[in-house]
């Protein structure tokens, strides 16, 4: 994903949220998103390989 960040334009980038405004409850509530979204890459992940091993056996036949 880093390589795909250097290639969109600086305004497009996901700019870093300031931890240091954040209480420690909005801390813990941010955790939580984080880890909700890397569990949904890591689906979509593992969807996309199923698709390409698919792919692979229609091509292998």
């Amino acid at each position: 994903m880093a390589e795909e960040d250097d290639d969109l334009p600086r305004a497009l980038r996901p700019k870093p949220t300031d931890l240091d405004v954040m209480g420690i409850e909005e801390l813990n509530e941010y955790i939580a998103e984080l880890e909700a979204e890397i569990e949904r890459v890591r689906s979509a992940i593992v969807k996309k390989e199923q698709q390409r091993i698919a792919a692979s056996a229609v091509f292998k036949s």
